[in-house]
C-alpha cells in the first residue's frame, strides 16, 4: 500500500469519519488511522443520538444546522439508513427562573433562523404523553431537531469516504508525528510511517496525548457520563426531552432521553459532581438515580425494562466550546477536538468545516462563530455554552 497521502485523519469517530468523507469528496487522497478495530468504536457509540441546532453558541448553532440538513436527508440522497427520526427537542419547565433563561435564548437562536418557540403546559403534555402536570409551566420546543443512530452513522460515513477513495487502517496506534521546518511531514504508527502535508487530529478524549507528541498543549480533558437503553415499546414519544430540573437526590443537574426509531427509550443524565478521567466502568448508583428521576417526570414509565447501561467520555475544553481550526505553530495541522459531549450531533457540520480549513485554508463559518472555536483563543475568558 502506498505510504504517501494528501491528508491523514487521526481518529475514526464522530468527527473523524465525516472529516474523511468530506476531504475525500473534495478530491484528496485520504488515510484514516484508528487505534480501535472499527469506525465509531470510541465515545461515538456511547452517544444517545440526539442532534439539535438549538444551542446558544453561534458556532454550535451553525455547525449543527449543517449536520441536521445533511443527516436528515442522508437516506433520501444515498439510500443508506442512518436512523433519522424527526420529532424535535422539548425542554419542559417547572419554575420561573428556567423559563426566563430559556426564553432569554430566543433572540440569538432566532437570529440564526432556528425554529423554536414556547409551548404552554397543554402543548407540552401533548408532546410528552404522560408527563407530570403538577407545576408544569410549559416549555420550549424546536421541531426541526431530531435523533440519529450512533451505530449506523459512522459506518455510513466510512462507506461514503471509501467510495471516494479514502483508506482506513484500524488497530493502528499513532506513536509520533514528524514535524520539520515548522510543518507536519508524516505520521508514525506502531505499524508504519505515512507521509502527508496535512493532518487532521480528531481523537476525542485522547487529543491531549496527540498534542504532547506534537509539542503543543491541546486543552482537552475527558469526564465520563453514563447512559442506558430500554427494551422497545410502542412509539409514543416524538421529541427528545431535556429535563433541566435539579435532581432531588442531589447528584444530577439535567436528564435527557428520547425514543429512537426502533422504539427503545435511550437516556442519560449529567452528574452534578463530574467524574474526571477515562473511567468507563458503569456505576451501581446510575440506574437507581436515573429510574427515580425518570418516573418523577413520566410516571407511566415505572415498569419499563432497561436492557443495558454504559459509560462514555465527554472530551471537555476549559470553556465548553470545541476547537476547530488550523494551527499556525504547525503548518498543515488542523484540530477538530474538544466537542464537549456533542461530537455526534456536530460531526457532519464539523467535517465540512474541516474540509474547508484543509483544502481552502479558510473556514466556512462567519467571523462571530470562528472566534468561538479558534485555536488561539483565551480559554479562561470564553463563556460556557448555556445549554450543555
Amino acid at each position: 500500500m502506498p505510504d504517501t497521502f494528501d491528508a491523514i485523519v487521526v481518529g475514526a469517530g464522530s468527527v473523524g469519519t465525516p472529516s474523511a468523507y468530506y476531504l475525500s469528496q473534495r478530491g484528496l487522497k485520504v488515510l484514516v488511522l484508528e487505534r480501535r478495530p472499527a469506525s465509531g468504536q470510541g465515545d461515538n457509540k456511547a452517544a444517545i443520538g440526539g442532534i439539535r441546532a438549538t444551542h446558544s453558541d453561534p458556532a454550535k448553532i451553525l455547525l449543527c444546522k449543517r449536520s441536521l440538513l445533511e443527516m436528515s436527508t442522508w437516506k433520501e440522497r444515498t439510500g443508506v439508513d442512518v436512523g433519522w427520526k424527526p420529532g424535535g427537542y422539548a425542554f419542559p419547565v417547572y419554575d420561573e427562573a428556567l423559563e426566563k433563561t430559556l426564553r432569554g435564548l430566543f433572540p440569538i437562536q432566532r437570529k440564526y433562523d432556528l425554529a423554536i418557540d414556547w409551548v404552554d403546559a397543554n402543548g407540552m403534555a401533548e408532546l410528552v404523553p404522560g408527563i407530570e402536570r403538577r407545576g408544569l409551566r410549559g416549555g420550549t420546543y424546536s421541531p426541526g431537531d431530531g435523533q440519529l443512530s450512533p451505530l449506523k452513522c459512522p459506518v455510513a460515513f466510512e462507506r461514503a469516504a471509501r467510495s471516494h477513495g479514502a483508506v482506513f487502517r484500524f488497530n493502528e496506534r499513532v506513536t509520533a508525528y514528524e514535524v520539520t521546518g515548522g510543518r507536519i511531514r508524516a505520521v508514525v504508527t506502531d505499524k508504519g510511517r505515512y507521509k502527508a502535508p496535512r493532518v487532521v487530529i480528531a481523537t476525542g478524549s485522547d487529543a491531549a496525548g496527540d498534542g504532547a507528541m506534537l509539542g503543543i498543549t491541546i486543552p482537552v480533558q475527558p469526564d465520563s457520563h453514563e447512559a442506558g437503553i430500554t427494551a422497545p415499546v410502542a412509539p409514543f414519544l416524538k421529541p427528545l426531552v431535556v429535563d433541566m430540573r435539579p435532581g432531588a437526590e442531589g447528584k444530577t443537574t439535567n436528564f435527557y432521553f428520547g425514543q429512537n426509531d426502533e422504539g427503545q427509550i435511550i437516556f442519560c443524565y449529567t452528574p452534578k459532581e463530574l467524574f474526571i478521567g477515562f473511567d468507563r466502568e458503569s456505576l451501581s448508583e446510575f440506574l437507581p438515580i436515573l429510574a427515580a428521576r425518570m418516573i418523577t417526570l413520566i410516571p407511566r414509565l415505572r415498569h419499563i425494562l432497561v436492557r443495558r447501561v454504559w459509560r462514555g467520555c465527554y472530551p471537555m475544553t476549559p470553556d465548553g466550546v470545541p476547537i476547530i481550526d488550523n494551527v499556525p505553530e504547525v503548518g498543515g495541522l488542523t484540530l477538530a477536538v474538544g466537542m464537549c459531549g456533542q461530537g455526534f450531533m456536530l460531526g457532519a457540520g464539523v467535517g465540512q468545516e474541516v474540509a474547508s480549513l484543509v483544502v481552502d485554508g479558510k473556514p466556512l463559518l462567519p467571523p462571530e462563530a470562528t472566534q468561538r472555536i479558534r485555536w488561539g483563543r483565551d480559554f479562561g475568558k470564553a463563556s460556557k455554552e448555556a445549554l450543555k
